[in-house]
């Protein structure tokens, strides 16, 4: 859901830090996890090292929105299994983390989520298709000849990952109608009751006697009988 692009975001962005140019980092010099090619290819073509460092939280915000939550259609997914398969992306690419989604939902493994991959997504459970993913998102990257290096790291992200997205799919989505009221001739503390349909008849309003003249016509009609 796209309501949770922010919060997806500052979750990545614990998970990547600061600066990096390790050199056994196949993805090369970073900040904020944002590589020196997306950089240039988002927001300043002959950007360096230099103005990567200098990078600022709205175009950080840029690069990772367009190059990935909008390529795993982020703001189409489910609560939780749209921060899952972000960090993914973020981690390993757009294109390899939607094939594992679909992997997991059962979909053709196009690298595309259009329709088809939403649809198998939403008829499981979304606490399956997080657990299925980071399982298999795991897995994927013991495989890597780089897991001696960053094994450690990446195995306390996956964990991360999946407690967080777990509890991101037990919060419900709000309806966008607002709240419903069930029908009915009873209304809530407060709110203005729907009028009458039209044609229906229109009872004839009660009216109320003060005690005082209440009494006095049940006086009046008692002394009328006796008086016969």
């Amino acid at each position: 859901m796209d309501r949770n692009f922010a919060r997806a975001l500052a979750l990545v962005l614990k998970s990547e830090g600061g600066w990096s140019d390790n050199p056994a980092d196949p993805g090369g010099a970073t900040m904020k996890g944002a590589t020196l090619a997306n950089f240039r290819r988002y927001v300043k073509a002959d950007a360096g090292k230099a103005d990567l460092r200098e990078i600022s939280d709205e175009q950080v915000a840029t690069v990772y929105r367009r190059f990935y939550w909008d390529a795993v259609a982020g703001a189409e997914l489910p609560g939780g299994v749209d921060y899952a398969v972000f960090d993914f992306a973020v981690n390993s690419g757009p294109g390899r983390a939607a094939k594992y989604l679909q992997a997991a939902v059962g979909a053709v493994q196009d690298g595309r989520i259009g329709p088809a991959t939403l649809s198998a997504v939403g008829a499981r459970p979304s606490g399956a298709v997080i657990d299925d993913l980071c399982d298999a998102r795991l897995a994927f990257l013991r495989r890597l000849p780089t897991w001696p290096v960053f094994g450690k790291g990446w195995s306390d992200r996956v964990r991360s990952v999946r407690s967080q997205a777990l509890l991101m799919s037990a919060v419900p989505s709000s309806d966008p109608r607002g709240p419903q009221h069930p029908p009915g001739p009873s209304t809530a503390p407060g709110s203005t009751p729907s009028p009458a349909p039209a044609g229906a008849p229109i009872a004839p309003p009660v009216v109320r006697l003060p005690f005082w003249a209440a009494l006095l016509q049940i006086l009046k009609s008692i002394f009328a009988r006796s008086s016969t």
